[in-house]
């Protein structure tokens, strides 16, 4: 039956949290165990730098491409639906990933994960929003994000322990019986469903320029400096221009546009998100190849010292969401953006004889910061827009997080094609490969301020 929040009871509420919360925390675990077990797969396969970075990259590439058209699909055909047939998939590729022969079928799963989380990213906070009144909001996407970042703290100690002690595939089958109790809960206790765009027609023409766009933007990315990179991206960017001014004239758009030129604060809040993410995202990469190779450290040791960030996030996630409901999101989010600020800045100075309390303390600020931005600044997003765009505004969060997670990921790639080259990571180039991580936390520092400019001049949300 169809719902809104004056109809949904407590108890429902407190099920669709938990199932919100377990959702949130499996796809981020599985992202974060994977990237401290990259050198292991590596070694496995004998993989160069850049090839190892699309384990991670193809996964988020999936879910960037399928994220809006997917939210789209549930305002009208039902997000409790969409959100189930995401949930099982995920659940299906975690166990098969597994079993991978080799790192093309290691790949090519990962794309199917994606699939799964774009369908769970495209539903879980529009249900939760859809569920949850105004003023209850920010403090239950607190406790979501919060999940998020429990998986990104669980993901590289427990990764780093399974990795040595049961090897890297492990990781993945963690997901599995947590995806079986997500849709035994969603069947059992969940009979309302949510579909306020119910009768409009899906745009396959607008989501397929979507893909192809965003395909041909990360993938020419990924191979810079080459000649064949600039082309695809240039071609990527026509791709994206025709979508815009297709979307634009469709009467029923995969992406209404009149969210980003007509609402200052959906829009500049979504940008701010995207420069977050693609300044901080590669952090966790760059500081697990830097504490394996240029300081030796085990892959169990790098994880417990990577915990230090999301950690942070987990703890002042919640209480930056509660108090949202309260104060301007906006405010509150630019707070953490500039404490990121900070936390990237220090980062600049990391070298071969940095010590483990200044990295420490480093990923302490960075945690801290983020943990500030990320759920006020959802909130500012959900809160701009009426509840049928709910899905698109759901959709929109996880893409500008992806599109960042892989800007950034980009970044870090084309530094390593540039400095590194082919070569495969370990003694003879740590030089080369620091001052990578160098430019690379240079790069990322001077971005995020701009995030933060944008996060200052988002302007209120009505009513706030």
């Amino acid at each position: 039956m169809p719902a809104d929040s004056g109809n949904v009871t407590p108890t429902m509420r407190k099920v669709i949290l938990f199932i919100a919360v377990i959702s949130s925390f499996i796809t981020p675990f599985d992202g974060s165990a994977v990237n401290i077990a990259l050198p292991t797969i590596g070694e496995e396969f004998s993989l160069d730098a850049v090839t190892l970075s699309w384990i991670t990259t193809a996964y988020l590439l999936s879910i960037a491409i399928l994220l809006v058209p997917f939210g789209k699909l549930a305002d009208m055909k039902g997000r409790k639906r969409v959100f189930l047939l995401g949930i099982s998939l995920f659940t299906l590729a975690s166990f098969l990933v597994a079993f991978s022969a080799n790192a093309g079928m290691l790949i090519g799963l990962r794309l199917l994960q994606g699939a799964g989380c774009a369908m769970i990213f495209g539903t879980s906070l529009a249900i939760l929003s859809s569920a949850y009144p105004p003023g209850e909001r920010g403090k239950a996407l607190g406790i979501t994000i919060a999940a998020v970042y429990l998986g990104l703290s669980f993901g590289p100690f427990l990764g780093g322990f399974m990795t040595e002690i049961m090897g890297w595939r492990s990781i993945f089958l963690v997901n599995v019986p947590l995806g079986i109790l997500c849709v035994l809960f969603s069947i059992w206790k969940i009979p309302m469903e949510w579909r306020e765009a119910a009768g409009e027609r899906f745009d396959f023409t607008g989501a397929v320029l979507w893909a192809v766009s965003l395909v041909a933007l990360i993938y020419g990315l990924s191979i810079l400096p080459a000649m064949t990179g600039l082309a695809l991206m240039g071609g990527g960017l026509a791709a994206m221009v025709a979508f815009v001014l297709l979307e634009l004239r469709v009467p029923f758009p995969v992406l209404n546009m009149q969210l980003f030129l007509g609402n200052r604060v959906f829009a500049f809040s979504n940008f701010a998100a995207l420069i977050n993410y693609s300044a901080t995202y590669a952090v966790t990469f760059l500081l697990s190849l830097y504490l394996q190779i240029a300081k030796g450290f085990s892959a169990e040791y790098a994880g417990l010292i990577l915990v230090a960030q999301p950690a942070m996030q987990a703890l002042f996630s919640p209480l930056a969401g509660k108090l949202s409901d309260r104060l301007d999101p906006g405010v509150v989010a630019s707070a953490g953006m500039a404490l990121t600020v900070a936390g990237l800045f220090l980062l600049t100075f990391l070298n071969a004889d940095s010590t483990l309390p200044f990295i420490l303390g480093c990923l302490l600020f960075m945690g801290v910061g983020f943990g500030i931005f990320s759920s006020p600044n959802t909130n500012a997003i959900l809160g701009s827009v009426d509840r049928g765009s709910y899905g698109v505004a759901s959709g929109m969060v996880g893409t500008m997080r992806i599109l960042g997670q892989m800007l950034s990921m980009g970044i870090a790639m084309t530094i390593f094609a540039i400095m590194i080259g082919k070569e495969h990571l370990g003694d003879g180039n740590i030089p080369a490969f620091i001052q990578s991580v160098h430019i690379a936390f240079l790069l990322f520092f001077i971005l995020c301020v701009i995030g933060m400019v944008f996060s200052m001049i988002r302007g209120k949300n009505e009513g706030t």
